[in-house]
């Protein structure tokens, strides 16, 4: 009757609903224990070290110079501090207007090489908290800088007959997190130096620096070699701070993803390590510029575009004009952990809306052609069985490769829908070629999750293909009478 057929349809809505609730807490616990590994990487970072930028060599100097009015008095106090940064050079108004002091302006001047070439190696170990593990590091680097001159630390006085003062040059290397430095070498024009904790750096403070001598030429090149060995978790970038760079990264690690404003120019990419080289010229970076302006050392990765991804093969992250308008330009590598089952398993859960109804489509299918009738009940349990297998990925891919905890989940979930399907459809010649579209939706669902990019094709080639088998296989069934009747036979197929 056409009453029974609402009341079908009422109950399938609720089902659909129950379902779509469970799905969700299912989504959930995903998006828990994801959170759960990402506190375990970052308890690792907080043992060791975490994300790594390099930004240097870089020489440096602080100057000051003070002036007094025409007449000796001095101006009244300043009552605040206000730092600003204009031409590489900080200004800071005094406080203090005595002895005839009418200002101070506290700055510094900075030389950035005009080549970096750094070449690196590094080797990747895990660390684990719990059933977590991360990768771990430990880079073994070059770091070789040249300068034509230093003639950018002359100060230049702003006020005439003002008292001038300035600090012994200091070659700097900067760091995100400097506990990861393990040892440090340093050569100036060939001549070994003591490598000292610190910057001097108000903007970049972690990292190593030495003195220049006193005797130092700034009207002379300078060459500046530095061998650092250091250890950080997951990201590494380098700011191309040179006014030409040549950047060499190679590792052991097969998996890649290669981020920040510059992509490598060459890179190899193979089961035992990637090898990478960058160019860049100052003319296609402010990483200069904004080092002059004291914009902020980002870890890698902050501030790129919404649209980024990282792909496991060698993948590129999406290039943002700017990481951010208050950090520096940097290229580098993040060190990708294809074992983070947890993303896998998310993308899956997305798709178990889609995995309930095409499976219910094909019951209805078979309710419709054989004339069969199906409970809303039986529809539910066939959902929760599709909904379960999401549950049952999740925990297994825990405990076991996310290929093999696939295959497990998927063959329970279509042995107990085959055996359940025999008997609501009356016999095996239904339950097994309905076990077998279920396995071949399984099996599309792990084909879009290994492709990645070409998830979208594949997945509405597929959509289609199996609305023109529904359409083809309910081509002559009347609507109208099998809406209003019960039990009435369709037309043949």
């Amino acid at each position: 009757m056409k009453s029974e057929a609402r009341g079908k349809f009422i109950g399938l809505a609720v089902v659909l609903t129950l379902l779509v609730l469970g799905l969700g807490q299912i989504t959930d616990l995903v998006s828990q224990r994801q959170g759960q590994r990402q506190t375990a990487i970052q308890s690792v970072a907080r043992s060791l070290a975490g994300s790594q930028t390099l930004l240097g060599p870089l020489v440096h100097m602080a100057c000051t110079e003070e002036w007094t009015t025409a007449n000796g008095v001095a101006e009244k106090p300043v009552k605040t501090e206000v730092w600003t940064a204009v031409d590489g050079m900080v200004e800071k108004p005094t406080k203090d207007g005595a002895q005839g002091v009418a200002g101070r302006r506290e700055f510094t001047l900075m030389a950035p090489p005009a080549s970096l070439s750094v070449n690196g190696t590094s080797q990747l170990a895990p660390r684990a908290r719990g059933m977590h593990a991360t990768q771990v590091f430990h880079l073994k680097s070059t770091l070789t800088a040249q300068w034509s001159d230093l003639s950018a630390l002359k100060p230049e006085r702003q006020h005439p007959g003002s008292r001038l003062q300035c600090d012994t040059p200091l070659l700097m290397l900067a760091v995100s997190d400097a506990r990861g430095i393990r040892q440090v070498d340093l050569k100036l024009n060939g001549a070994g130096y003591v490598a000292q904790a610190g910057t001097f750096s108000k903007v970049y403070p972690r990292g190593i620096h030495t003195a220049l001598p006193a005797s130092v030429d700034l009207a002379a090149p300078l060459t500046a070699e530095i061998k650092l060995e250091l250890m950080g978790t997951e990201q590494l970038a380098v700011v191309p701070l040179g006014t030409a760079n040549a950047i060499h990264l190679a590792s052991n690690w097969p998996h890649p993803s290669f981020g920040g404003q510059f992509l490598p120019l060459e890179r190899q990419i193979s089961a035992t390590g990637f090898d990478a080289t960058w160019r860049v010229s100052a003319l296609a970076s402010t990483a200069q510029q904004d080092v002059l302006q004291g914009r902020a050392l980002c870890a890698p990765g902050m501030g790129q575009s919404a649209s980024s991804y990282d792909e496991h093969d060698g993948g590129d992250a999406t290039i943002a004009p700017r990481p951010s308008a208050a950090c520096t330009e940097t290229l580098g590598v993040t060190f990708i952990d294809p074992s983070n089952t947890y993303a896998l398993s998310n993308r899956a859960t997305k798709y178990g809306l889609l995995f309930i109804a095409l499976t219910f489509v094909a019951v209805g299918l078979f309710e419709l052609m054989r004339s069969l009738r199906v409970h809303p009940v039986q529809y539910f349990l066939v959902g929760a069985a599709i909904s379960i297998f999401f549950l049952l990925l999740v925990s297994l891919s825990e405990q076991l490769p996310f290929s093999w905890a696939y295959a497990i989940a998927a063959a329970a979930c279509v042995l107990l829908l085959t055996y359940y399907a025999s008997h609501i459809l009356r016999g095996w010649r239904q339950g097994l070629p309905f076990g077998a579209g279920i396995a071949t939706l399984y099996g599309l669902l792990f084909v879009l999750l290994r492709l990645e990019q070409k998830a979208l094709v594949v997945g509405a080639i597929a959509l289609f293909l199996v609305l023109a088998l529904v359409m083809l296989l309910t081509r002559k069934v009347d609507w109208y009478a099998r809406l209003q009747l019960d039990g009435g036979k369709g037309q043949g197929a």
